[in-house]
């Protein structure tokens, strides 16, 4: 394969007294006409190359009849009306959903509140977060465009569906926190970075809170409107500040925001319940997360109410206050070993009462609350697409949600043709053991009674504490059904063992995550999954890191690569996307200590002439804000140049879109793209349904 040219250039930086050559910076500039030349040769390059791939075009259906299954997401109460997120087949984007109930015993009513497709039918708008106030008359919502999700927010009226107040700034993903009665609310704003006050209709903000270095707060109001809660973070440090204001002794224009953590080194969250009870969720002394309660008046004074448990992880809870007169419950979401399990305890004492009966072994979303007795809460596994559940605490039973009226259920349907239960396909647990002699577990999904090595992938993530929990996605489903193995590790960097797993894997400890990976794909050789021949690996943003990790580190061990959206030059990733933010995880080149570790598995600066590289696919966006898509140019050019083998190595390059969300038919061409690039470079396609 003859591939574009770009000239190796002698740039070298001396950093901490080492050398560190970089030939290919120029690809960093977008703009550059050798960069615009180099990228359009390499879109023709991959363009000729999925035109061979067989079996890209029926990829590429299946896959849009299973994620046909659609999503949805559990109601948000406020007032009389239920908020909700659903998509469902044919639609491109996720709609947010208002439903009212009916008077006396008619029908919910189920309507469309906001759909990104009328905003923009080109697709390249996207709704990135949402809030109603506390009756449900207006809804705060967010949206961006081209993928750089730098969202505007705007106010719209429920009823008249006209929008009455925004574009309010410029907020990335902001959380907003309304007053009662939706008189306004407080929301985090980029530029200048701060948490400001915005009254409805009034054109000046109020900035009420901010602090030097802080890139990320969170907020959080009471339900009945008194209690506010500012949190605040450094990048990607697992530690966070928090501060709690009584709004009824002053103007929320100057909040009295008093300490409830400061220079802990503990991540932490607190809200006021309705029964004036501070409660709090904390990893300090506790890795495994602790539930405890406390005074709103002390509010740096804790006890526990639910101690951490030895081998799960809190996720969630919520107060159920209108089950039983004098019994009122507490249900809390752990996550054990991956798997979501939700307990029902006593209020006031923490005693374990019982569970919530679940659907099967799969991944319970946050829990929603009505009426004092009712939690709402998403299922979805391996196989099964997301529904949302109903638990009733006075009758103890858990029953799917449908929503009757002119919309579709939301509980989604099924394909039009066999999902994957109806075929067969099963999940089994596995664990290997890493380099240090760590057990790693690991879910292996395959299509029942097939024997022998199979094309395989192996798909991991490892960073920020974030937990591969099982979830529905058609692009497992589709590659086990074609006969092949998907196999999904649990590495440490995330949050599956909680936060003592995440720290294994972070700093100078993230070598751990690349044996951990090695791991696990001599684990799947070992007991006949697959052969080096037949196996692909996948990976995202950190995961791809992750990826480009495994394939300059053991390069015999894998015979195809997808590596999307990735970060690979680890010592200039500071310099651009949210890099900056990024610094408690990976650490910064200006610590020499940490500056080596970086250097030492940075995919970019491990790249060896004559190495036999595996087929690698790298894909990137050029609306990307979170990651540069230069890593993947500058990484494209690096392998192209240096591999000894004819395996290829592209770049399969999109505008107009961004790190996140995207139009659906966008994501099903890429997924197929990917999955018929790995089928073609590790057999899948000649073994055959």
């Amino acid at each position: 394969m003859r591939y574009p040219y770009v000239e190796r250039r002698p740039v070298v930086d001396r950093l901490h007294g080492v050398a560190v050559p970089d030939p290919y910076r120029r690809l960093e500039d977008a703009a550059d006409p050798e960069t615009i030349r180099w990228l359009t040769a390499q879109d023709d390059l991959w363009r000729a190359h999925a035109a061979t791939l067989a079996g890209r075009d029926r990829l590429r259906a299946r896959l849009t009849e299973l994620a046909d299954a659609g999503l949805v997401t559990a109601p948000l109460w406020r007032g009389e009306r239920a908020f909700f997120l659903r998509r469902t087949a044919g639609q491109e984007h996720a709609v947010l959903h208002v439903t009212t109930p009916g008077l006396a015993d008619a029908p919910w009513r189920d309507e469309v509140l906001l759909d990104p497709w009328t905003i923009d039918p080109t697709g390249l708008t996207t709704l990135d977060a949402w809030q109603p106030d506390p009756d449900g008359r207006l809804v705060a919502y967010q949206i961006s465009r081209r993928g750089d999700e730098r969202a505007e927010l705007y106010v719209m009226d429920v009823r008249t569906r006209r929008v009455v107040d925004g574009p309010i700034g410029r907020s990335r993903y902001s959380p907003v926190a309304w007053l009662p009665g939706g008189t306004g609310f407080f929301y985090v704003r980029n530029e200048p970075r701060g948490v400001f006050l915005h009254r409805v209709g009034v054109p000046d903000d109020v900035l009420v809170f901010a602090r030097e270095g802080v890139t990320s707060y969170g907020l959080e109001i009471s339900h009945d409107g008194r209690w506010l809660v500012v949190s605040a973070s450094r990048g990607s440090a697992s530690r966070n500040d928090l501060w709690l204001a009584d709004l009824s002794a002053g103007r929320p224009e100057r909040p009295d925001l008093r300490v409830v953590q400061e220079n802990a080194d503990a991540r932490t969250a607190v809200t006021v319940g309705g029964d004036g009870r501070l409660y709090v969720v904390t990893d300090h002394d506790a890795p495994r997360i602790r539930l405890c309660v406390g005074d709103p008046a002390t509010p740096d004074v804790w006890k526990d109410l639910v101690p951490a448990d030895p081998e799960a992880v809190l996720a969630d809870f919520a107060v159920l206050d209108g089950t039983a007169p004098g019994r009122p419950l507490l249900l809390v979401t752990r996550i054990r070993h991956a798997i979501s399990e939700i307990d029902v305890l006593d209020l006031v004492t923490g005693e374990r009462l019982g569970s919530v009966p679940l659907p099967g072994a799969g991944t319970v979303g946050p829990l929603s609350v009505r009426r004092g007795h009712e939690a709402w809460f998403t299922y979805t596994d391996h196989v099964t697409p997301p529904a949302v559940w109903r638990f009733d605490a006075r009758t103890g039973e858990t029953v799917p949600w449908s929503v009757p009226g002119p919309g579709p259920a939301a509980v989604p349907r099924r394909s039009a043709r066999p999902g994957a239960g109806e075929a067969g396909v099963e999940s089994h647990r596995l664990h290997c053991v890493s380099a240090d002699g760590t057990r790693v577990r690991m879910v292996v999904i395959a299509r029942a009674g097939l024997h022998g090595p199979r094309p395989a992938i192996l798909y991991g993530y490892g960073g920020f504490g974030v937990s591969l929990t099982p979830a529905y996605a058609a692009d497992t489903l589709a590659w086990a059904e074609a006969g092949g193995v998907v196999a999904v590790a649990m590495l440490r960097g995330g949050g599956e063992e909680g936060e003592e797993w995440h720290r294994a894997g972070m700093l100078e400890r993230k070598q751990n995550v690349f044996d951990d990976f090695v791991a696990a794909a001599e684990k799947l050789i070992a007991d006949g999954w697959t052969t080096p021949d037949r196996l692909g690996i996948w990976g995202e943003s950190n995961g791809g890191l992750l990826v480009g990790a495994a394939l300059t580190q053991r390069p015999e061990l894998f015979a195809a690569a997808v590596c999307s959206a990735p970060l690979l030059d680890m010592v200039r990733y500071e310099r651009s996307g949210l890099g900056p933010a990024w610094r408690g995880e990976y650490g910064s080149v200006e610590d020499p200590d940490q500056f080596r570790a970086l250097l030492a598995y940075s995919p970019y600066h491990r790249v060896r002439k004559g190495a036999d590289y595996p087929a690698t696919l790298f894909t990137a966006f050029g609306g990307d804000t979170r990651v540069n898509p230069a890593h993947a140019r500058k990484m494209c050019a690096a392998l192209q140049w240096a591999t000894g083998g004819d395996r290829p190595i592209l770049l399969r390059h999109e505008g107009d879109v961004g790190h996140g969300s995207r139009a659906a038919s966008r994501s099903t061409a890429l997924a197929a793209d990917m999955l018929a690039f790995l089928a073609a470079h590790t057999g899948l396609l000649h073994q055959g349904r």
